[in-house]
């Protein structure tokens, strides 16, 4: 079965038990993988790999929209904005922690020879099409950062 194929039945199965936030998780997700195939001259089928960066792109949205509810003391939309990232977080790979994705970063800063944070770019290259949909890039930002920050001493 296909990830889309597996998001239509949810969200059947959603609908059947009046899962009100897991449907409109879904619903969300379906439109813009419905929005991708159509984009460009003629309408396509996408790959498990697309539908799952669209996945993850939805989830992105939902946390930089959750920092902003937090500015805003909007603790009522945080909450419906979490509720639909872990209905989402379900379709996605299991994400890396911290520690395996500095395992990784320093193994990729060591083959490409990088001692200072001139060499981030390279690095992060590397690293986001190694990890794609297993690592949030904002962390593997941080850590390949934090890494040649302390290397260049």
């Amino acid at each position: 079965m296909s990830l889309e194929e597996r998001l239509d039945t949810d969200l059947k199965d959603a609908m059947r038990r009046g899962q009100e936030t897991r449907k409109l998780a879904i619903r969300s997700a379906k439109t813009a993988i419905m929005m991708a195939k159509v984009a460009g001259e003629e309408a396509r089928t996408l790959t498990d790999d697309e539908v799952l960066a669209i996945i993850a792109r939805q989830v992105k949205q939902r946390r930089d929209s959750i920092t902003e509810f937090a500015k805003g003391g909007r603790q009522d939309l945080i909450d419906q904005e979490q509720a639909e990232i872990d209905v989402l977080t379900v379709y996605l790979p299991a994400q890396m922690d911290e520690a395996a994705v500095r395992v990784c970063a320093q193994a990729v800063i060591k083959e490409l020879g990088v001692t200072d944070l001139k060499g981030v770019g390279p690095v992060m290259k590397r690293l986001t099409a190694e990890l794609r949909g297993q690592a949030d890039g904002q962390v593997i930002n941080r850590v390949v950062r934090e890494l040649l920050a302390t290397a260049g001493h």
